[in-house]
């Protein structure tokens, strides 16, 4: 875990701080992994990505009746919004680019690294859709 002592630049178009825990505790735990993938899907997209929710402390998953299960917990995971692009596509580029964990929501999109899947269905990767209940 890190102190937010400034705003460090992970990658060519994110920041440390835009990982940190909504809780105000300045606390992060971010995989290195998640940022390559998502500087992967900011440079397929041509797009600037708003990072809505990443590390979340395991009080603070609590707080927000998150999954005790959560990527977020480890820092394997975000949610994020692209300006201009509905979530069902950033999902599907999201799965192209090796994601393993991707969730559509009414105004964002997830993707994790999750180490282990959960589908019984045989695929490379986990899947939900949040509007529909899938």
């Amino acid at each position: 875990m890190y102190k937010i002592l400034n705003n460090i630049k992970l990658s060519k178009n994110f920041r440390l701080s835009e990982f940190i825990c909504k809780e105000r505790k300045q606390e992060v735990l971010i995989a290195d992994r998640l940022v390559e993938k998502l500087q992967a899907l900011r440079d397929k997209l041509n797009k600037p990505i708003t990072i809505v929710s990443a590390y979340r402390s395991p009080s603070y998953n609590k707080k927000i009746n998150g999954s005790p299960k959560s990527q977020h917990i480890y820092g394997r995971a975000a949610d994020i919004k692209v300006s201009g692009i509905r979530t069902e596509e950033v999902a599907n580029i999201a799965i192209k680019l090796g994601f393993k964990g991707v969730g559509i929501y009414d105004t964002f999109t997830h993707v994790d690294i999750r180490e282990n899947l959960v589908n019984k269905v045989g695929r490379e990767y986990d899947y939900w859709d949040m509007r529909t209940g899938k």
